[in-house]
């Protein structure tokens, strides 16, 4: 049992510096105005917005990360399966491409790339992976 506990707390600890980390390089990327950068995180659904139908569909909504800095989601939901049933208050984990913008920055690439010249990304919401 002791051994378990410490896998356990370990891999806690791990989980948790990881998820800082990238936390601390999404809030640096943002005082840089530094974009193009494959970063893994996950925040806290504070705002469901519209979806955009212009060229592409996305489902669009704001995460809010623990270093209190805001990230809007543009999911491409003609490559990759929509969320369903996302609600404000849930955690979503992701994997994309960080653009700056001035309010924060933007998530994207959140999704297979046919073409394989982009990174695969996800977005993992209750325990299910979106790619």
């Amino acid at each position: 049992m002791k051994t378990f506990l410490a896998i356990l707390v370990t891999a806690f600890c791990l989980i948790s510096v990881s998820a800082k980390a990238n936390d601390q390089i999404l809030k640096q990327a943002y005082d840089n105005r530094q974009s193009d950068l494959q970063v893994k995180g996950s925040g806290t659904v504070i705002r469901l917005l519209p979806d955009d139908n212009d060229g592409s569909r996305h489902q669009k909504f704001t995460l809010k990360l623990k270093s209190k800095q805001t990230l809007l989601v543009a999911h491409n939901i003609d490559l990759a399966p929509r969320i369903p049933n996302l609600k404000v208050g849930d955690r979503v984990q992701f994997y994309g491409k960080y653009e700056w913008k001035k309010k924060g920055g933007v998530m994207h690439w959140t999704h297979h790339d046919p073409r394989n010249q982009h990174p695969h990304g996800w977005l993992m919401h209750k325990g299910k992976k979106y790619e």
